[in-house]
């Protein structure tokens, strides 16, 4: 692949009134200045445009996509947890959103496949905030002191967190065992009677087949930097209405580099695939019960597009200890590390031996 002949140019547009950075407001889907108030729409010409194009995944193994498809951004790495956003000129030092640590910019570059779509931010801070806080408050035995925390600290940050996305064409051959319940009587023994029961049987008998399924949009996060079982909890993504990539969606936000490298995304994708065919295997062989010998899939038209997904993030440092919330850009769903409380646990635990010492007490006396 030839290296590029130019770095990616930051993402920063100019108010034409002031000058001052404008940002992409998610309520009004425009460009704003919080300087002077004005706004801009977001121009709907140049090479962003268009329907999102769907890659060629062996073209983007091999290394052999057009200079088009790539580009170098600078990056900040965090040292703890290796999280890579782009780099802003007038940040010096700061903290990674993703964990609360104290990061000191890094002037290196990342070379990557850019992004081809992008589900622009819905929910502005204070919302994300708010519905942060109200989980945090529907979690009992979260400590009362995090919550008040979380709704008094400082503003979240909102992330343009990566994904991949696959496409493929798939048609399986398989043989297998379809099982057919029956059921006999038989009289057994039990507390020194004799009692007739039903017990259940299968009959089996072979069976093999094909199926097919044409897989869209198989969505792998392209990040390490948060629990996987957090940005899972996230969805659905509503990927319908992804818009084809502009850089004046990210006015204002972060976007993280990729650490998940193609060939590993397609290889979680296809773990997938391999479990939705064996699925529609079983539905097949239909029954009472099923069983798998082999399954021979041949897989063609395999296409993949990197896309960027918007995620509200806080990482806040209470009594020593950091927690993280996150929320989804455009439903507002949130997830994160559960806090407990000790004192709220223990108070639990003393109603509960109340309760069962009073339900013990009345029962004993109405006997």
């Amino acid at each position: 692949m030839d290296e590029p002949t130019s770095v990616a140019a930051e993402h920063r547009f100019p108010c034409d009134a002031c000058g001052s950075d404008l940002r992409f407001d998610p309520g009004d889907h425009q460009l704003t200045c919080d300087h002077c108030g004005n706004t801009q729409p977001i121009d709907n010409d140049g090479p962003w445009t268009g329907a999102i194009k769907e890659l060629d995944f062996r073209r983007g193994v091999d290394q052999q996509l057009s200079d088009a498809e790539i580009e170098e951004t600078r990056v900040v790495s965090c040292p703890n947890c290796g999280a890579q956003t782009e780099f802003d000129s007038d940040l010096h030092a700061a903290e990674c959103p993703f964990c609360a640590t104290p990061v000191v910019t890094d002037t290196g570059t990342h070379r990557h496949i850019k992004p081809r779509g992008l589900l622009p931010f819905e929910l502005e801070e204070p919302v994300a905030r708010d519905a942060v806080t109200a989980w945090l408050g529907s979690l009992w035995f979260a400590p009362n002191g995090l919550a008040d925390y979380a709704r008094k600290g400082r503003k979240m940050n909102g992330i343009y967190v990566p994904y991949w996305t696959f496409d493929a064409d798939t048609k399986s051959q398989y043989t297998g065992q379809r099982g057919k319940h029956y059921y006999q009587t038989k009289t057994v023994m039990r507390d020194g009677k004799r009692k007739t029961i039903r017990v259940r049987k299968t009959r089996w008998r072979n069976v093999s087949g094909r199926v097919a399924r044409f897989f869209d949009d198989v969505l792998v996060l392209a990040s390490k930097s948060l629990p996987k079982k957090y940005t899972d909890g996230l969805e659905p993504w509503d990927l319908s209405a992804l818009e084809p990539y502009k850089p004046e969606y990210l006015a204002g936000f972060r976007a993280e580099g990729y650490q998940v490298e193609l060939v590993d995304g397609y290889d979680e994708a296809r773990a997938y695939m391999d479990r939705m065919i064996r699925r529609d295997v079983k539905y097949d062989i239909g029954g009472d019960d099923q069983r798998i010998s082999t399954v021979n899939t041949q897989i063609s038209d395999v296409t993949f597009k990197h896309i960027l997904l918007p995620v509200w993030l806080a990482a806040y440092k209470y009594r020593g200890q950091t927690y993280r919330f996150v929320v989804n850009g455009r439903t507002g769903r949130v997830q994160g590390e559960r806090p407990y409380s000790a004192w709220k646990i223990a108070i639990a635990v003393i109603l509960g031996l109340i309760l069962a010492l009073g339900a013990g007490f009345v029962i004993a006396n109405s006997q």
